[in-house]
């Protein structure tokens, strides 16, 4: 029997507006009923998980910054951490501005950019529907160097992006020469929608995502199981995207979602239907149906 289901957020469990639709809490809550630990695994930060966990009654654990950190709601406190370095971070930066390239910075609690574009505009649009608690915290600082120079921030990952794939590629070969970072590889564009009004209106980039060397979501899944004492063959996890991989593909059942690039789709034992057709709810309920 599955024990545990870690499932990633964007692209997985949230449609394609950034919402969990009440057919996902349903089933989610029929799978906590039959004794399985529900844990998001995403690359947000932690207040902006949080609000999620509580919408789909997840109240004991969550990953952030895809892996970075794994959280104990109940407790409020961080079981496990591993995040960037501030000269890294700086490193980082550095080579953003002398490119004139968009980047953003996770800390533990909020967004930090300059303005808002790309992936930040998407949040910023998914907050306008959203009641203050449950908004996902965005910070725009005109000058992000001298502001992580100055602060103690624990830094979680950063994205960067740009709609020009040349541009992109370059940058990806300069931040690969840093030393003691992941540098996540995503040959696609990602693809999100927006509300403007009546009308849906796509923002598609290429974007990269870098984190603390060693940071992955399956690498943090494995250390909540001992903890918990859930072994691998009783894991379940649904992903979409490259940084989840390695989870999709060492869980007892992995499930990648159905518009999920190919290379992922390869690593899953079996495929589910989009995050816009409810696919969560849908794999779900079919493991439901087994037991």
């Amino acid at each position: 029997m599955y024990k545990l289901i870690a499932i990633d957020l964007d692209g997985t469990m949230l449609n394609q507006y950034g919402i969990v639709t009440e057919k996902t809490k349903e089933t989610l809550k029929k799978a906590q009923e039959k004794g399985m630990e529900v844990v998001i695994a995403s690359g947000r930060p932690i207040d902006s998980i949080k609000n999620i966990a509580k919408e789909i009654q997840s109240k004991k654990y969550f990953i952030s910054g895809n892996g970075a950190i794994l959280y104990d709601i109940k407790n409020e406190q961080i079981l496990y951490e591993n995040t960037l370095k501030k000269s890294k971070v700086l490193d980082i930066i550095k080579i953003c501005e002398e490119n004139s390239i968009y980047y953003n910075i996770y800390t533990e609690k909020e967004i930090l950019a300059k303005n808002l574009n790309y992936n930040v505009l998407y949040y910023y649009k998914e907050n306008l529907s959203k009641e203050e608690q449950q908004k996902t915290h965005i910070n725009l600082i005109e000058n992000l160097y001298d502001y992580i120079s100055k602060k103690d921030e624990k830094i979680i990952k950063i994205t960067i992006c740009d709609s020009h794939q040349a541009i992109f590629n370059s940058i990806i070969k300069k931040l690969k020469e840093i030393s003691d970072i992941e540098v996540l590889e995503v040959s696609h564009m990602s693809r999100k929608i927006i509300r403007q009004g009546t009308e849906d209106v796509p923002i598609e980039y290429f974007y990269t995502e870098i984190s603390a060397k060693n940071v992955d979501k399956w690498n943090t899944i494995e250390f909540l199981a001992q903890k918990i004492k859930v072994l691998p063959d009783e894991i379940v996890a649904i992903g979409d995207n490259i940084n989840d991989i390695k989870m999709i593909k060492n869980a007892g059942l992995g499930i990648a979602m159905g518009q999920s690039s190919p290379k992922v789709q390869e690593m899953a034992n079996t495929i589910t239907k989009t995050n816009i057709e409810d696919g969560v709810s849908y794999a779900i309920e079919h493991i439901l149906i087994e037991i």
